[in-house]
């Protein structure tokens, strides 16, 4: 087999050199069909799955036009799950430029970086998440930066903003005030085949795998499974972008029989304490067309009386997911 170290022999003319770059390159071609080859003839039996790596996106130095909005992927690593007592210990964001049919554009920027927190890290989170606190010592998140890629932000989207968004409001106010979107409950991956919402078993049954330990690694997996399109479909992230734009509304079951908790648990329904202003009872969140319905559900199941009038609440992606 020739070597590519042959071109830096003394003597090689540049002819020489450009046979042998010519002879690699042909090399690869062969492999890369011989892999196709494979792939196809595995996948073809139908006996094997073949997962890709997912692919590298670089960052557009010229964006294209008519993507006109922003969009950030997040993701975070924390000390706990209290966002009111537990700390960001380390942070991922990509920030791509999308249209008004909700089709991704191009990846205009990214950010990762860790952040010690003011007490030691608990060992199930080092257990979890790989980081120690020799990995966090005197690390600090560079705000600078993500304020430059959160600012002109149209929309976040986290893989989990119940939690996340609580969290990242308390440590920094830019991302208040923004559009929140929710990859796991506002898109139906049911429907679109998958049995599961992790984004772990999302990347590999959308046939890809990653490497990647870090906040901004999922960030990039969890964009590219948004942008897989399947045949003719839109991909989930026309869906979720549609779905953001939609007003949901949250009814509280305020003053509800004690005895109806686990009715109301079993339908769906999330307690509130009252620590956060919210009214201190059950609660559940639909969509504004299902409202009338739960209404009726609540006066003729739960309250036992027509002219029960429960707590509404209209929310927008501003106002969904806070703490």
């Amino acid at each position: 087999m020739d070597s590519q170290l042959d071109m830096f022999t003394p003597g090689n003319s540049k002819g020489d050199a450009l046979q042998v770059r010519r002879r690699a390159s042909r090399r690869q071609m062969t492999y890369h069909q011989s892999a196709d080859e494979m792939i196809r003839a595995l996948e073809g039996s139908g006996e094997y799955r073949i997962l890709r790596k997912l692919p590298q996106r670089d960052i557009a130095t010229v964006p294209r036009a008519g993507f006109q909005n922003v969009g950030i992927v997040l993701d975070t690593e924390t000390t706990g799950l209290d966002h009111r007592t537990c700390e960001i210990i380390e942070l991922g964001l990509i920030a791509f430029t999308f249209d008004e049919e909700g089709k991704i554009g191009d990846l205009i920027g990214t950010y990762g970086g860790l952040q010690q927190p003011t007490a030691p890290i608990p060992p199930e989170v080092t257990r979890l998440t790989g980081i120690t606190d020799e990995m966090v010592d005197g690390k600090i998140i560079d705000m600078r930066a993500v304020k430059d890629l959160v600012v002109p932000a149209d929309l976040i989207i986290a893989h989990n903003a119940g939690f996340d968004r609580p969290f990242y409001e308390a440590f920094s106010p830019v991302f208040a005030n923004k559009a929140w979107a929710c990859s796991v409950s506002e898109i139906d991956w049911s429907a679109r085949g998958f049995e599961g919402t992790k984004l772990g078993y999302l990347i590999g049954q959308a046939g890809y795998f990653h490497t990647g330990h870090r906040a901004v690694d999922d960030c990039f997996a969890l964009l590219e499974v948004l942008d897989r399109g399947e045949g003719e479909g839109a991909a989930p992230f026309a869906e979720l972008f549609r779905s953001s734009r939609r007003s949901r509304a949250r009814i509280y079951a305020e003053h509800s029989p004690f005895d109806m908790k686990d009715v109301l648990k079993a339908r769906g329904y999330r307690w509130s304490d009252g620590s956060d202003g919210r009214p201190k009872s059950w609660w559940i969140e639909v969509a504004e067309d299902g409202v009338e319905d739960e209404l009726c559900y609540l006066r003729s199941e739960i309250y036992r009386w027509d002219e029960a009038d429960p707590p509404i609440q209209r929310l927008t992606a501003f106002d969904r997911f806070k703490g």
